[in-house]
């Protein structure tokens, strides 16, 4: 076996994970109706055989008004015992196993999530496209009781850790940016008035949380453009957390709905992205991915652990342990980001393309993940389960002629 610091225990709050490695919280879309599947079960417990320190199951609902995929969660009490099931069988294989909570705010459609879609503020989302109801303070209160029932749901279910996510321009992060938010009560204005939401909803997920399980809150550096949230407010961000009481932070960027391709960055797999639609409106999606696509979501130049840089300023500035995320695809890598004072490791596409990722570092067998990074399981994670190109019979030739483009453009970078 190789001896290496990403193969090292380490505690975040109450819980200790036997090495650093996460599976992050990237969508799978494997919850069929809303509730946990047995691809859902066999995914999660086949990363966990394969090694890692802990699981994410991934972008949770706590209310169905923050839904904005069918194959998504949704916190409610009949799904707990399939939760269970899940969370058994990881624990089985050695890991912990923590769950996304979350709500999509303005990034849904009324056919979906099952009322008008609610924001920060009102107004029409291209994204969808829809008009958004502006949430009432009554309106917060309710969701901020949302997220502790949620995370109460959690513990039944046998996780270890919650997740917040306040990044990526979800309805936590739609409150915080100023692109999003255009209050003018007590949740709006200043920085210290859009970080009250998010301060409600720390408190009573820590409330709810209590002694025994581990509060992880995702969040941006900046959202990725102009309008919104730059680094020096995201850097107080991170301070009040610090200051709240979290265990650790995953530190992110990107804007779903303006910047999706910051987050993952590479190009948008536009062929993959109209072949396995979401919507209802098969064909406009179609047709505005194969006209407008590079426009509407353009190509963010991808490379190894490429939010480093900015997440080590990010390091200086606080002292509660900090999870990386964001191109990590070798284990020297991983070692560098360690070394730089980060505590834990988050990857995704590592481990859609090999579930077995950790264990075949940690036996030698490989020193990176064959990943190539044309981001085909995101274009299709928009309308399937997320899945690599290389795990899929008969990929249609379009589609295989766009990942080996991709490939070649990113290969060594």
């Amino acid at each position: 076996m190789i001896e290496s610091s990403v193969f090292t225990p380490v505690t975040i709050g109450p819980v200790t994970l036997r090495n650093r490695v996460i599976r992050s919280a990237a969508f799978e879309n494997m919850a069929h109706n809303n509730s946990p599947s047995q691809e859902l079960f066999d995914y999660h417990t086949a990363v966990a055989r394969g090694g890692v320190g802990m699981t994410t199951l991934a972008y949770a609902s706590v209310s169905q008004s923050g839904l904005s995929f069918r194959g998504q969660l949704w916190m409610r009490k009949e799904i707990v015992p399939g939760l269970r099931k899940i969370t058994d069988a990881v624990h089985a294989e050695g890991a912990k196993c923590s769950i996304q909570l979350g709500h999509c705010g303005n990034m849904t459609h009324r056919s979906t999530c099952g009322c008008m879609p609610v924001g920060a503020s009102g107004g029409f989302n291209l994204y969808s496209p829809t008009f958004v109801r502006r949430l009432s303070v009554k309106d917060i209160d309710q969701l901020v009781e949302d997220f502790g029932t949620a995370v109460n749901l959690a513990r039944e279910a046998g996780f270890d850790c919650v997740e917040i996510h306040a990044g990526h321009g979800y309805l936590i992060s739609q409150f915080l940016s100023p692109y999003t938010n255009h209050r003018r009560d007590s949740y709006g204005g200043s920085l210290e008035n859009r970080m009250r939401f998010m301060q409600r909803v720390i408190r009573r997920v820590l409330e709810a949380a209590g002694d025994d399980m581990g509060v992880i809150v995702k969040m941006n550096m900046h959202d990725g453009f102009r309008r919104g949230m730059q680094e020096p407010e995201c850097l107080e961000v991170a301070r009040e957390l610090e200051r709240l009481g979290v265990h650790a932070i995953v530190l992110s960027a990107g804007f779903v709905s303006k910047a999706p391709m910051e987050v993952m960055r590479g190009a948008m797999p536009l062929k993959a992205f109209s072949y396995y639609p979401s919507w209802k409106t098969d064909w406009a999606v179609k047709i505005i991915a194969r006209l407008m696509g590079r426009v509407i979501i353009p190509t963010v130049p991808y490379k190894e652990a490429y939010f480093l840089e900015e997440a080590k300023r990010f390091r200086a500035a606080v002292s509660l342990p900090l999870i990386y995320v964001g191109g990590l695809v070798s284990l020297n890598k991983m070692e560098e980001v360690l070394a730089a004072g980060f505590q834990g490791l988050q990857v995704a596409r590592a481990l859609v393309r090999d579930t077995d990722f950790v264990n075949k570092l940690h036996s030698g067998e490989i020193t990176r993940s064959e990943c190539g990074h044309s981001n085909y399981c995101i274009g299709r994670m928009y309308g399937r389960e997320m899945k690599c190109h290389r795990c899929v019979a008969d990929l249609p030739a379009p589609l295989a002629r766009e990942v080996s483009k991709a490939e070649a453009r990113w290969a060594g970078k």
